[in-house]
């Protein structure tokens, strides 16, 4: 075994060619498992916002007051729910409206500066059928319970009183009135406002707290295929008199800007996994130089013995691109791994693209080529005489 093949560590020889060699294929498994994790990770992201619009629908629209001309918080005419469930595309319509002055207690031992950002809303029957909203415990409020001091809690607004489940002993203070809770929501994704609100039937908010009757979000369902045209008409409908102090939105584009905000880091990360492959490459042309150096007597012997430049040359590349692809190989099936696994632990169906996979061992395989080129070609210009010198 050659000097030169030897380094010893506390008394123990290890072969310095091999370990090379695995680092350099380990920094390439680093940067491939890298790429395709995240490619495939932000694109399960992609296939389970894909899943949850489709389940709860992209065909909601809200309809909320905008500003005045100077500058001043406007108001739904009352007559805005009416109007608006006259337009022919619209198929379901409900509506919140906020209840001012009205705050939330666990108990009258609160003091009066801790509301926990929670708000009081009179809320119609329809509202979880058009919003998607799903109840975690308890009912919803209903033609008896409306009219009576009754409420339904938020998720987030149920975890900040500290309820964690609705009953006939579970109390609340709403505006300095004592409210039974009947329901708590899970979250609710295209309407996250109701997350932290605290629900009464929109009859009990009137009687009970001095509701002025005028809604603040109304929501509505309308038909996909005119969901545009529903929108365009929707500020003119609700506010003829002043169609510009109305705003219309469409909470599944926020999810939608979500995601391309995800999409975006996760170009961030793809660079990061380039750079530790650029260094993987820089690693296996390293090995491959130190390799020509060493090697140079058993380069010279072959070529002594009638090997041309051509099979020298080979020789080295065809090294470098099998080091780059079992590197490659590697990196593919840990990123695959963690993709899986990863998905499996958010609950998310698992996506990795073909292109991502192919793409990884066509990247090592090129990177393989170029970082082998030049020691190939060193090696293939070595004359025997001078090889066979070599000590």
């Amino acid at each position: 075994m050659p000097f030169a093949d030897v380094v010893r560590v506390g008394g123990v020889g290890l072969r310095t060619r091999p370990m090379r060699a695995f680092l350099s294929a380990l920094g390439i498994a680093i940067g491939i498992a890298a790429m395709v994790a995240v490619v495939g990770i932000s694109s399960s992201s992609g296939a389970e916002l894909d899943r949850t619009l489709s389940a709860l629908g992209t065909n909601l629209l809200t309809v909320q007051p905008g500003n005045t001309i100077l500058g001043e918080e406007a108001e739904l005419p009352l007559e805005a729910e009416s109007m608006i469930g006259r337009v022919d595309a619209v198929e379901r319509l409900s509506a919140i409206g906020r209840v001012d002055g009205a705050k939330v207690y666990r108990s009258a031992e609160i003091p009066e500066a801790q509301t926990n950002g929670l708000v009081a809303y009179a809320a119609r029957e329809s509202l979880p059928g058009t919003v998607g909203a799903t109840l975690r415990d308890g009912v919803w409020l209903n033609a008896a319970t409306g009219g009576y001091p009754a409420v339904v809690l938020g998720a987030d607004a149920a975890r900040r009183l500290g309820i964690g489940a609705a009953g006939p002993d579970t109390q609340i203070l709403v505006g300095g009135v004592r409210c039974t809770v009947v329901g708590i929501l899970d979250p609710v994704p295209l309407a996250a406002e109701l997350d932290s609100a605290v629900l009464l039937g929109w009859p009990a908010a009137i009687r009970w707290l001095d509701f002025d009757d005028h809604a603040t979000t109304v929501y509505t369902r309308s038909v996909e295929s005119r969901l545009e045209e529903v929108r365009e008409l929707l500020p003119a409908t609700a506010n003829p008199a002043a169609p510009n102090e109305v705003s219309v939105s469409r909470p599944s584009d926020a999810l939608a800007a979500k995601q391309a905000t995800n999409q975006a880091f996760a170009g961030l990360l793809l660079g990061v996994g380039a750079v530790a492959l650029l260094v993987g490459g820089v690693g296996v042309a390293n090995t491959m130089v130190i390799s020509v150096l060493e090697r140079r007597p058993e380069i010279g012997l072959r070529r002594a013995l009638g090997a041309t430049r051509e099979q020298v040359r080979v020789q080295f590349l065809a090294e470098s691109l099998l080091l780059s692809a079992l590197g490659g190989a590697g990196g593919v099936l840990s990123g695959v791994v963690v993709t899986v696994g990863y998905a499996a632990y958010e609950q998310w169906p698992w996506v990795i693209p073909e292109w991502a996979l192919a793409g990884g061992l066509a990247a090592t395989l090129l990177i393989g080529g170029v970082a082998g080129l030049y020691p190939a070609v060193r090696a293939a210009r070595l004359s025997p005489t001078a090889a066979l010198q070599s000590p």
